[in-house]
């Protein structure tokens, strides 16, 4: 009888460090996509990048009025600051986006 609930113990312990090994793997496989504003700041870089709006969508209130006066002072040449950002933001992975510009708080580029 002590066989068969040693045996019983052993299983159960099994059991629970796969399920917990199997957590892990996708645990870490997860974007974060509840906050990650990739799509949403990269379009409005590139369709309306001069007015810095995709910066105050990251939170980047000081990044944001400076481009606005980037744009004014070179009469619009400014934008294409906003439109060389977007691309960047598209072609980076939901993970890097992330963690750069959300995590990481990287204001320029």
């Amino acid at each position: 009888m002590s066989e068969e609930t040693n045996h019983d113990s052993f299983d159960s312990t099994r059991d629970n460090t796969q399920n917990t090994a199997s957590n892990q793997n996708e645990d870490w496989n997860r974007p974060h996509t509840e906050e990650n504003k990739k799509l949403i700041a990269g379009i409005l870089a590139i369709v309306i990048g001069s007015l810095g709006i995709h910066k105050f969508i990251l939170g980047y209130t000081q990044e944001g009025v400076l481009q606005i006066i980037i744009t004014i002072v070179t009469c619009g040449l400014g934008g294409i600051i906003g439109l060389i950002e977007g691309i960047i933001y598209l072609t980076k992975s939901d993970e890097e986006f992330y963690q750069t510009y959300q995590v990481g708080k990287r204001g320029w580029f």
